[in-house]
């Protein structure tokens, strides 16, 4: 089986606990934490992929760092990673998490392009017009690539919506050139 649906499969098997739970906000903080710093501590990275660390030792070491600070379930999950020594997963598994939620609560998220800067009240505002538009929550990640010129390119999964000045000022030579009327 791939590791991507591995760690699909327990993203969907902590999202059921976090739902349980009652806490899929928590859970996803608490697993994104676990992720950044396993990407972050090349000491806990090393200790956890060796393999002559026995997985007790591995699972005693998680239940000492994070006891009673994270709930009871969020840890046993954690434990049954390394039981199943797919603890290697976690940052795959956060970031499939992060979809699973997204999918059920209707969020989307969006790759929005502008030609200058937007300030908080700007990019709120785009994200809420895209959001009537799509018919979901939209979640705006806004980059600045001056060569449109002006104008937005929002892209959302594999759609591409092109309201940038290139793209029109590029339609218009093309229909000059072309002898096409608009």
């Amino acid at each position: 089986m791939r590791a991507d649906t591995i760690a699909r499969n327990y993203a969907e098997a902590l999202l059921s606990l976090a739902t349980k739970a009652d806490n899929r906000d928590g859970f996803g903080a608490m697993i994104r934490d676990v992720a950044h710093a396993m990407e972050n501590t090349e000491t806990l990275r090393r200790f956890l992929e060796s393999p002559r660390v026995s997985a007790a030792e591995k699972q005693a070491l998680l239940t000492k760092a994070f006891g009673d600070r994270v709930p009871r379930l969020f840890l046993r999950f954690l434990q049954k990673l390394v039981a199943n020594r797919r603890q290697m997963l976690i940052p795959e598994i956060a970031v499939e998490y992060s979809n699973l939620v997204d999918e059920a609560e209707g969020r989307l998220h969006a790759d929005v392009t502008v030609a200058s800067p937007l300030d908080e009240a700007a990019a709120t505002e785009l994200g809420a017009t895209l959001s009537r538009k799509v018919g979901k929550t939209i979640v705006p990640h806004v980059s600045v690539d001056p060569a449109i010129m002006g104008g937005v390119v929002v892209k959302v999964g594999d759609t591409v919506m092109d309201g940038s000045v290139r793209r029109r000022l590029a339609l218009l030579a093309h229909r000059i050139r072309s002898g096409t009327h608009a």
